[in-house]
Formats: C-alpha cells, structure tokens, sequence
C-alpha cells in the first residue's frame, strides 16, 4: 500500500513539474501599444478671411508607455487657409510635426471667401492614427455679423 501511494504521489509531482515547464515562456510581454483619440471643443462654423478659429485639443490616452511619440500633419482639400500651433509654428501640409503635449491648439485662418476644410491626422510611434475634419463656411457679410438685420 506505501508503495502505491509513493508510486501516486510521484506521478502527481512529474505530472505538475511538466505542466510547470510546458507553462514557462522566455519572452516577457510588455504592452507598449495602446489605443488614443483626440477630443477637439466645437469650432466656429463660419469664418470671414484673415479671421482665425482656435481648435482646442487634448490627446486621451488609455495606457501610458512612456516611449511612445506623437506626430501631426494635416491636409487642406477644400479652399485656402494657414494652420499654425500654439507655439506658433506654421504647418505645411502634408509634413509631419512632434506633438510635444497632450493639450495643444491649432488655429486655422482661412484666405480665401470660398467655404474651406481640411484634414488633421495625430499618429503614435506605432503607427495607430486617429483622424479629425474639419469644415468651415465662408462668412461673407459685410456687417460685423451679430444678427442685425
């Protein structure tokens, strides 16, 4: 009977260091890709030439890895206009800029009286990439546009 007990319990323990080793992996995963967006406040929906329309933005991450880079470029498709960042720094379109912070403004300033809108892409190091449009009407009245009639 103490034999095969022993012989039992000695199966259980080969059966366990087995299960032990077939369990073990040599890579150690570390998650350094996370999801994001970019939350804007609304926007005038019509501007006047040489007027300039602050847009307000903040990059909402779901994880923090600290090696993660973010990039801007943006493209105008319809009319035309200047986008600058709060730092002053004048994008051209199609151009990749860092995006240092995670609340940041860009100002658009339209040249044109025709209706204007344009694309902003914000990507990670990674390659995820999260896409804002945006679109403005020309304001052509000659008032100073407070609903005098």
């Amino acid at each position: 009977m103490r034999t095969m007990i022993y012989k039992i319990l000695t199966g259980c323990y080969i059966v366990a260091a087995l299960v032990l080793v077939a369990a073990c992996n040599d890579g150690l995963d570390i998650q350094t890709k996370y999801p994001f967006t970019v939350e804007t406040m609304p926007v005038p929906k019509e501007l006047k030439v040489n007027e300039t329309a602050e847009i307000r933005c903040e990059l909402k991450r779901e994880g923090r890895w600290e090696d993660t880079r973010y990039t801007i470029r943006w493209f105008l498709f319809d009319g035309e206009g200047t986008l600058k960042l709060d730092d002053g720094t004048a994008l051209l379109p199609n151009d990749r800029y860092p995006l240092e912070k995670e609340t940041f403004r860009l100002y658009y300033t339209p040249l044109s009286d025709e209706q204007s809108g344009f694309t902003v892409w914000v990507e990670d190091s990674d390659g995820q990439v999260v896409e804002l449009e945006f679109d403005f009407n020309a304001d052509n009245d000659k008032e100073d546009g407070y609903g005098t009639e």
